[in-house]
């Protein structure tokens, strides 16, 4: 099966039947829990001690990943290209604040505002050529250029996404770099085809080196 970032752009993919049809989706809702909860514990935003921090959820789509993070009483602020999706997590009273805007074009929100940023299955979607104006490789720069901006100092993110192929990973990675982060990717799951899962974690200071594949 095509991946669905080969069919189409995220704006036209997510469209009001497929909006439905992915959040009233057990299985997917099931998964889409997991991943948030692992992206929480990989920047240690699951410990009930912490207290509420400040989140900033990059591709928050129908809200599934906000509702876990309003479970462990952190405030939240998701961005999302899909308006039904936003409309069907306006729907269901998500507690979170919700901006319509293309991640490849990066994001304004107040510099130095959040504490952490989560991502579950959505940064590999700026990896395609999917319209003539868009360049993979800048989209990807003004992403963690606008997410540099968006974390505290010793701020971190935790970035889960679905590379195609070991050249994505790779220019993933160094437009981290290039955009002053540290950290390293993680892989759950390494020797198994279909539950393997890919983890960016990564600050805007430097902390010496993390597990797994260092930046």
């Amino acid at each position: 099966m095509s991946r669905p970032e080969r069919q189409s752009t995220p704006s036209d993919f997510y469209n009001e039947e497929e909006a439905e049809k992915y959040t009233r989706n057990s299985r997917i809702t099931k998964i889409q829990r997991e991943l948030t909860e692992r992206c929480l514990e990989l920047i240690h935003l699951d410990d009930e001690t912490l207290g509420p921090q400040f989140v900033l959820d990059l591709g928050c789509g129908s809200g599934l990943s906000g509702e876990v993070l309003t479970e462990h009483n952190h405030l939240w602020t998701g961005i999302d290209i899909s308006d039904p999706m936003l409309q069907v997590a306006l729907g269901k009273d998500t507690e979170g604040e919700l901006v319509q805007g293309d991640l490849g074009q990066g994001f304004n929100v107040q510099p130095g505002f959040f504490d952490a940023c989560i991502s579950v299955s959505a940064l590999q979607w700026l990896s395609y050529n999917d319209k003539k104006a868009h360049d993979p490789w800048k989209r990807l720069n003004r992403f963690f250029e606008s997410l540099h901006k968006a974390l505290k100092l010793g701020g971190k993110a935790a970035i889960q996404f679905y590379p195609e192929d070991e050249d994505q990973i790779e220019q993933i990675s160094n437009a981290a770099i290039k955009n002053g982060f540290s950290g390293g990717l993680f892989v759950d799951y390494p020797n198994s085809s279909s539950a393997k899962k890919y983890y960016l974690v990564i600050s805007n200071v430097c902390e010496g080196k993390l597990k797994g594949k260092v930046l």
